[in-house]
């Protein structure tokens, strides 16, 4: 173990081992629920109370498969193909009911997708999944949706099925991963009782009859889609739609479970006197969370993108939950790391996960410095837990990298912030918290 003073052990353990990669593979159970909002517990995918929790992995090799996850889903982003979304491994799972009578399902939920989606009966080809596939012919709150209903065109791939006068879909994903099935309306409800159920009527979503690819495990039967385009869970839920906010904690490297929290309509609001908000710039495809950063600063010295790189523009950066790291173009990575590097004079050492650039065998809070991130109409000041990552026991990473792909900003940076989205104001919003005590 490499020495750090005392404070940064009890710290930056904490979010070095949650390695989440925002809204969400984790479990969302119900808490508490208000006049037209609602709150869900967050349990990280590899925290002990996940499905997915396997104790026989390393340390080391969890960080690596989430290094990669964040790899990989930024190249997906870069896809500007309306049938192809970002890729499928998020890193929560959603808990919630479906139909009526309700069948208790498990979904991959994504802010990087719109349609929520299920593997259903009959199911012609579908990947290995524990939970029981859901059965329409026994709901009765399942409505196909007709070939001439305005919900049937869709950004996604829709066609006509002639025989059964119905409206069909087809996701693919960009690791080839996919879901082919029916569109219709369904009941949604989160909760495990009916004195705290929410219910959410006529939600539109896919039935999966032919699905296959990469999927997380045979935990999950679907997604759940928490993107900004009109047919996201977030666009569907009414008086409850439109904003939602999570806060997401620290999980120690000794399993100490702290839960998150995802909020959703009058509970997600975020207030306070120290919170920073940011537009979301009009851009497509419109499922994905769009910023304009216009720099970084490391410590007092500033880098502006717009001296760095041709590409800058409104919407250069998109906001993910699902993704752990922070990803920028290489021409502004190589530049901020050696930023960081003039700050912290120490011997470096090399990742053993193979994913990150910048590492060294030790580091005190001290040592590292403040980096903020200036959002459009609002400068973010990020603390060591979010810029630096513990990779083993001897070596400690800057948890930013180089992608040739999409730049997106990871859910590392933002642990213990409570982050609120607004889609009615296009707004994102920022607020420091300690998210272990939300």
């Amino acid at each position: 173990m490499p020495e750090m003073t005392k404070t940064m052990a009890n710290t930056v353990t904490h979010y070095s081992f949650f390695i989440i990669s925002a809204i969400l593979a984790s479990i969302f159970a119900f808490t508490k629920a208000t006049n037209n909002g609602f709150s869900l517990d967050l349990v990280h995918r590899d925290s002990p109370n996940s499905p997915f929790y396997d104790p026989s992995l390393s340390y080391t090799k969890r960080m690596s498969n989430s290094f990669h996850r964040s790899f990989n889903r930024s190249k997906d982003f870069g896809s500007r193909s309306s049938i192809i979304v970002a890729s499928n491994n998020g890193e929560y799972l959603m808990k919630f009911s479906l139909g009526t009578p309700p069948v208790h399902t498990l979904g991959v939920a994504d802010t990087g997708s719109d349609l929520t989606w299920t593997q259903c009966l009959p199911c012609k080809n579908c990947f290995k999944q524990q939970p029981r596939l859901f059965n329409p012919k026994k709901s009765s709150t399942y409505k196909s949706l007709p070939c001439n209903s305005k919900k049937c065109h869709a950004p996604f791939s829709t066609s006509c099925n002639r025989t059964k006068r119905t409206c069909e879909y087809q996701v693919m994903y960009g690791d080839q991963s996919y879901s082919v099935g029916d569109l219709a309306t369904e009941t949604i409800r989160f909760g495990s009782s009916k004195n705290t159920q929410v219910s959410l009527k006529n939600t539109i979503i896919g039935c999966g009859h032919n699905n296959a690819g990469t999927f997380s495990g045979d935990k999950e039967s679907g997604i759940v889609g928490l993107g900004g385009g009109k047919f996201s869970l977030i666009s569907q839920m009414g008086s409850s739609g439109c904003k939602f906010s999570y806060c997401l904690a620290p999980l120690s490297q000794h399993n100490h479970v702290h839960k998150s929290k995802i909020h959703f309509g009058t509970n997600a609001i975020v207030l306070g006197n120290k919170v920073v908000t940011t537009p979301l710039a009009k851009k497509s495809p419109a499922t994905f969370y769009f910023l304009t950063l216009k720099g970084v600063s490391v410590g007092k010295k500033r880098l502006d993108f717009r001296k760095v790189s041709f590409s800058f523009g409104e919407g250069n950066i998109v906001l993910d939950s699902g993704t752990v790291l922070t990803l920028f173009s290489p021409e502004i990575y190589v530049k901020l790391e050696a930023m960081v590097k003039e700050e912290i004079k120490l011997p470096t050492v090399t990742d053993p996960t193979g994913a990150l650039s910048l590492c060294y065998k030790s580091l005190s809070i001290e040592e590292i410095p403040i980096i903020t991130m200036h959002f459009k109409g609002a400068d973010l000041k990020l603390g060591p837990l979010n810029t630096f990552i513990e990779t083993s026991e001897s070596s400690m990473c800057f948890a930013f990298a180089a992608s040739y792909g999409v730049s997106i900003y990871g859910n590392i940076a933002q642990m213990n912030f409570l982050v609120g989205y607004d889609l009615k104001r296009r707004s994102i919003s920022f607020k420091a918290a300690d998210c272990s005590k939300q």
